[in-house]
């Protein structure tokens, strides 16, 4: 039997992906539009068993299109992030005829239940991961990398008589030493092209990337700068699963729960927990050579190492794989290419540690601290006009804001270009274009 075809309708390109690939998984052959009367064209030309229709589109009012579909007789589901409250879900429901009505952010699971009671389909076989980081081979990324996330300071009260986490830059014997290490680089293949992200690229190459093994149910597409609308989508869906980000051999993932991050792994060298402890200057690159070598020849982890050797106590390791997880976290976001996958779970990874941190927040620092001169004035030009979004990714109530970025916020009112909102601010250039890059990433701003 065919997979029934439904219809996916919604501007957000990286939330598109995000459901399209999970209602994939699920055993359904899926059409998407990010507009309208695309949407209407694809309901007269494919003839779909049901579409799930964001309310504020670019072309046309969700609630037109769903007059359309209703003369198609294309059953429908409303989703929102703007209409929201109980006299939208009336509307919707009521005055529409839509078989369900969610509010962004939603859980992912609730929609494809309520699809499912609309049109059951039968589930694909489960995947269980984008691609195999641990056993994998762990390889050193380049210097400029590793400065770049040196400018994290990772901050946590979570370990008392603490202060926060300034990252050491690694020098250049440390990166020499760890190229050493690194595998050989496997002959690279050109990715498949995926449309993705709502920010026009700059004349970069294409990238270039080792094989990964492919898996029915995973979708894939290039990072290009849409780590944050990633973010953003897993947390819009409210989705529980792995976001798999790889930039030649290596290999990252970030696990989320109920759209939050909980987790990330990598196969550097440099974000191995020993290497990790001597950046941090807990401890000194002999004790760490001494661990991983005990380690190894044990078949232990290099944290149970270093407490029996005295080097940290448990509350300790607790924390520093903590601020160890928010460093790999932080620096993807200095990455300008490389391929994502996207996998959905049951739930998230086991482990002890789990972060607790509001993606918003993780946007805005790690678009503020790792995104260079040239990248932020590449996507935030000088005559561009930032507006308020009709249709924000977060609450502004969920982003933290210092007080300058808080004052500037409502003088983007459109009215401004750029040029004239640095002046405004009084604060260094590269500090308001991180700002305004960051909260347009967030999608609080648009630019006109």
């Amino acid at each position: 039997m065919s997979a029934p075809r439904i219809l996916v309708v919604d501007d957000n390109p990286e939330l598109l992906t995000l459901l399209s690939s999970a209602f994939e998984e699920a055993g359904y052959s899926v059409l998407t539009a990010p507009r309208g009367r695309t949407a209407l064209d694809l309901a007269r030309r494919e003839k779909p068993v049901l579409a799930v229709l964001d309310i504020l589109l670019p072309d046309l009012m969700g609630y037109d299109v769903a007059e359309g579909l209703k003369r198609l007789r294309v059953p429908f589901i409303f989703m929102s992030g703007v209409h929201k409250g109980g006299k939208a879900a009336s509307i919707a429901l009521d005055s529409y005829g839509a078989l369900a009505f969610f509010e962004k952010p939603f859980e992912r699971r609730k929609l494809l239940d309520a699809v499912r009671k609309a049109v059951p389909a039968a589930a694909r076989a489960r995947v269980e991961s984008a691609f195999d980081v641990e056993s994998g081979p762990q390889v050193a990324e380049a210097a400029e990398a590793m400065q770049l996330t040196a400018r994290i300071d990772l901050q946590s009260g979570s370990l008392q008589g603490t202060s926060p986490l300034q990252l050491k830059p690694m020098n250049r014997d440390q990166v020499a030493r760890m190229r050493e290490k690194a595998a050989p680089p496997a002959k690279p293949i050109r990715a498949d092209k995926v449309n993705t992200g709502p920010i026009q690229r700059g004349s970069e190459p294409d990238p270039v990337l080792q094989p990964v093994l492919e898996r029915e149910g995973i979708r894939r597409g290039e990072l290009k700068d849409n780590l944050p609308h990633l973010l953003a989508a897993f947390y819009n869906a409210k989705e529980t699963g792995e976001l798999g980000l790889m930039k030649g051999q290596v290999k990252k993932i970030i696990f989320f729960e109920s759209g939050f991050p909980v987790f990330a792994l990598s196969n550097l060298v440099a974000d191995r927990l020993g290497q990790f402890l001597v950046r941090a200057g807990k401890i000194d690159e002999q004790t760490m050579r001494q661990a991983a070598d005990e380690a190894s020849s044990k078949k232990q982890r290099t944290g149970d190492v270093l407490i029996q050797m005295g080097a940290l106590n448990e509350e300790e390791r607790l924390y520093y794989i903590g601020q160890q997880i928010k460093s790999i976290l932080y620096s993807v976001f200095a990455w300008e290419e490389g391929v994502f996958t996207l996998s959905f779970q049951a739930m998230a990874r086991k482990e002890a540690i789990k972060l607790d941190i509001h993606p918003a927040n993780l946007i805005m620092r790690g678009v503020k601290k790792l995104y260079k001169p040239e990248r932020l004035k590449r996507l935030m030009p000088q005559s561009a006009r930032p507006t308020p979004s009709r249709d924000p990714s977060f609450n502004l109530s969920d982003v933290e804001l210092q007080a300058w970025e808080a004052h500037l916020l409502p003088r983007c009112d459109g009215s401004r270009s750029v040029a004239e909102l640095v002046k405004l601010a009084g604060k260094p250039e590269n500090d308001v274009l991180g700002t305004l890059v960051a909260l347009a990433s967030l999608r609080v701003l648009d630019l006109r």
